[in-house]
């Protein structure tokens, strides 16, 4: 490397550093066809990949709700939609020709670099070698097929770790400087003045308090009756209680209101992603299931306690184990991907009442147990 290169802006040495293994890309495809908080915690490796690769275009293949997200990040100049896979739970293909006619589009880009920041590759380092891409980068379990031209720059999949620290091993493999491990959630002043108007002459001089009860999966679910309880409790220090989710999980909010002693309002479906955010932002604490919501008030540093059921607890936490706790319980069956739990909740029921409100309790009066709590 020669003594111009050394004296260079750092970024441009970074990306001198990765040609050996990347080939200096122009174009670089990114594929994680996943749901908000597998997102949010992509974001620290998105942004190594910004910083290594300065002068490179980056485009994002992901879900379709993603695109508005994707839309936001500095990290990333492109989203293109994907319609799903064989073997691909998050999103079911309509029609095979939905697939062909994408795959055939991606292969008519002449990407540099694809790199499959999904998973572990068992299902998709195929699909992503489909794109055509010169180069393939990613994570490969002992049991995933990999392209063998590529296998340097392939790394195994890491069974320990929070997510974040996960995808940044590839990152790391790669040459790519890490940018640190906060979240990406970039609000705008729109978001802030619409959550601004929802609040409006409803919410009382002690402030917000957050309680989303709603999960993709029904199994990841604490009991609406729980929630209730520790809404109550916050109710009681005069903080005025909103209760969110999307316009389909109104009946569960409306659970949670009817099991509460004092009124809450309930903005079940009333809320976009981004204002969502902004009241995030806004509140005092947010009490939650281990959901995408979470993950929001990882990213923008509002306390929060989380209830992990049925998932990875450790890999899901939040790098802030100070602001943010979370309460789970230890069974063999977990981790799971039931919608529908066999054991009738066993691993959400045996997290109690009294520990998710006394920490909520905790959080708004900032002193926080600097820990995660293992309920035995």
């Amino acid at each position: 490397m020669n003594a111009a290169v050394l004296q260079a802006e750092p970024a441009l040495r970074a990306a001198a550093a990765t040609e050996p293994f990347l080939g200096a890309p122009r174009r670089v495809v990114v594929f994680r066809a996943l749901m908000l908080g597998d997102l949010l915690c992509a974001t620290p490796a998105l942004r190594a990949l910004r910083r290594g690769l300065p002068h490179a275009h980056i485009a994002f293949v992901g879900l379709p709700w993603a695109r508005e997200l994707v839309s936001r990040l500095d990290s990333v100049d492109e989203f293109i939609e994907f319609p799903g896979w064989p073997g691909l739970p998050e999103h079911p293909l309509d029609h095979p020709s939905s697939a062909l006619r994408f795959l055939s589009a991606m292969a008519a880009r002449r990407d540099d670099l694809a790199l499959q920041l999904h998973g572990s590759g068992n299902v998709v380092n195929s699909l992503v070698a489909e794109f055509g891409a010169a180069r393939n980068a990613g994570f490969a379990s002992a049991t995933a097929w990999r392209p063998a031209a590529d296998a340097q720059r392939f790394v195994p999949w890491p069974e320990h770790g929070t997510e974040v620290e996960r995808l940044l091993m590839l990152t790391d493999h790669l040459g790519l400087p890490r940018q640190g491990l906060q979240l990406d959630f970039p609000l705008q002043a729109a978001d802030r003045a619409a959550a601004q108007a929802l609040c409006a002459g409803r919410i009382g001089t002690a402030g917000l308090a957050l309680v989303h009860a709603g999960s993709q999966l029904p199994s990841r679910r604490w009991p609406p009756e729980r929630f209730a309880a520790v809404a109550d409790a916050l109710a009681a220090q005069g903080l005025t209680v909103a209760l969110t989710g999307t316009a389909s999980e109104a009946a569960l909010t409306r659970s949670v209101a009817d099991a509460m002693r004092v009124p809450a309002l309930d903005w079940a479906g009333q809320t976009t992603l981004w204002t969502l955010g902004a009241l995030v932002e806004r509140a005092a604490v947010v009490v939650s299931n281990d959901t995408g919501l979470s993950h929001i008030a990882a990213a923008l540093g509002t306390p929060s306690v989380v209830v992990s059921s049925g998932g990875d607890a450790v890999r899901w936490a939040p790098a802030d184990a100070q602001r943010h706790r979370v309460f789970w319980h230890d069974l063999p069956c977990r981790p799971c991907a039931y919608a529908e739990c066999p054991n009738d909740q066993a691993c959400a029921r045996a997290v109690g009442v009294e520990a998710v409100r006394d920490a909520a309790l905790q959080a708004i009066s900032k002193a926080m147990t600097p820990r995660m709590t293992h309920v035995d």
